[in-house]
């Protein structure tokens, strides 16, 4: 099973912690096109089908739109959000238990390889015509497109329309350890001392990409167990904006990629698996549990 941040990372000795820190979302792109050999080790690796934790196996098409016609490119839906790119990557999965989740474990990797190799990319789950996609990569009737990202150099300076676009997404503002990371229970804040060897996981979950910044991941240590428990603490509105796609859970893929990734960076092994709920997760929604091995 093919895995694209790995495969760039062991050819290139990329940290994906570093790349953890250093990935933005990039809105204006630059006209220079793509060097060929990076786009063909990402269309190479991209080829393959992608499996996340749930099982579920996510496909990817690279998208060449440099030839289209600027009015085609519109009716793509991301222009007025996206300036200037022309390459896309899609993705797409067949709907089922956790396809969301691995839908985001699998294409932040994407994400992470494109950003070790100089390249800008940017989420997109909500601003985009999903149907024009859909066609341009033939899915089939069981599957939907739930998230897309422009691919190319980013543009040196920033436009005004980007920079009021960050400020609108919040993009530069993350949550406090104290709401996000919790010990035992819900309201019982874990510190990063107390977090010990995971405190550097824990702080790439919290450097994570989501859907108008909200950050719904929230991490239950369970000490006894070596486990930790990622929930998801919902947004109003969120669990009903798309048929069949949930941006949240797509999020809480992304948190369990940057989990995973910095764990084993940090030399920590261990598994995702399905625990039974516990009352202390309060009313959030609990996903899956990372388990130290």
């Amino acid at each position: 099973m093919a895995d694209l941040f790995l495969d760039i990372a062991e050819r290139d000795a990329a940290s994906a912690i570093d790349a953890i820190k250093r990935r933005v979302s990039v809105r204006t792109y630059a006209d220079h096109p793509i060097e060929e050999d990076k786009k063909q080790r990402i269309a190479a690796a991209l080829d393959s089908p992608h499996q996340g934790p749930f099982g579920n196996r996510v496909r990817f098409d690279l998208l060449d739109l440099s030839e289209s016609e600027k009015t085609e490119i519109k009716t793509f839906g991301t222009y007025g959000f996206i300036s200037g790119a022309r390459m896309y990557i899609v993705s797409a999965v067949r709907c089922g238990h956790g396809a969301m989740e691995d839908v985001g474990y699998c294409f932040e990797k994407v994400i992470l390889a494109a950003t070790t190799l100089g390249l800008g990319t940017c989420w997109l789950g909500g601003t985009f015509k999903r149907a024009n996609f859909a066609r341009r990569i033939g899915v089939s009737e069981d599957e939907v497109v739930p998230a897309v990202s422009p691919l190319g150099h980013a543009r040196n300076k920033r436009s005004a329309r980007e920079k009021a676009i960050r400020r609108l997404a919040r993009s530069d503002t993350r949550k406090p350890w104290e709401e996000l990371f919790f010990d035992g229970s819900i309201g019982v804040p874990l510190s990063k001392d107390a977090a010990g060897k995971y405190a550097t996981p824990l702080e790439c979950v919290r450097l994570g990409p989501s859907a108008s910044n909200n950050q719904p991941w929230r991490v239950i240590r369970e000490e006894e167990c070596r486990a930790f428990h990622f929930c998801l603490k919902r947004t109003w509105g969120y669990d009903r904006a798309f048929k069949s796609i949930d941006l949240q859970r797509i999020d809480m893929g992304i948190a369990m990629c940057h989990f995973e990734l910095a764990a084993r960076e940090t030399g920590i092994t261990g598994a995702w698996e399905l625990k039974t709920p516990h009352p202390q997760f309060g009313d959030a929604e609990y996903v899956a549990s990372w388990t130290e091995r």
